[in-house]
């Protein structure tokens, strides 16, 4: 599998929109690719000791992060959204993760992602929102920016378990 197959390299020139959503697809992408061509079983492998995390917790992270700050945050939407963060379980998108369960992951972060962009188009990049239980402002630029970061330094975890599986490595 190759990267071009999962994502497109942003924009070098583009409006500030075009270069934030294109950054952001490309990370999103990027996580989609370190996770093709795996079975079930190795997506919730622990590789890199002594972690727990797996490149499927890696995927559900991403999917509650995503539903967290642009359907919850942003967008106002209920806590009960989240499926795999509880009181009971703080860290269920990393601790129960179930190889059986891993192509439903997979399509739930497609499809929350797609939401998600959704959610932001009808936003502008200086609206302000107030984040729930926190009380802190953040504008859709923030989020955007904040969203970059954490797939970046995901990808970089993602990228040492593919390497630990098959050698694959790049951005």
């Amino acid at each position: 599998m190759t990267a071009e197959e999962f994502r497109v390299s942003p924009p070098t020139v583009a409006s500030e929109r075009e270069l934030l959503q294109g950054f952001l697809d490309f990370h999103r992408g990027t996580l989609l690719w370190k996770t093709s061509g795996l079975t079930g079983e190795q997506l919730t492998e622990t590789k890199i000791e002594p972690s727990t995390m797996t490149l499927l917790g890696l995927v559900r992270h991403a999917t509650e992060v995503e539903r967290y700050w642009f359907q919850i945050c942003l967008d106002g939407r209920p806590f009960d959204l989240l499926k795999t963060w509880s009181q009971e379980y703080p860290d269920g998108d990393f601790d129960l993760v179930d190889p059986a369960h891993a192509e439903e992951d997979l399509a739930d972060f497609r499809a929350t992602t797609k939401l998600s962009d959704e959610i932001a188009a009808g936003y502008s990049l200086d609206h302000v929102f107030v984040r729930p239980k926190i009380g802190t402002e953040h504008s859709v630029r923030s989020l955007y920016l904040h969203m970059i970061q954490e797939y970046a330094r995901h990808n970089g975890h993602a990228d040492l378990f593919r390497q630990r599986f098959d050698g694959l490595t790049g951005e």
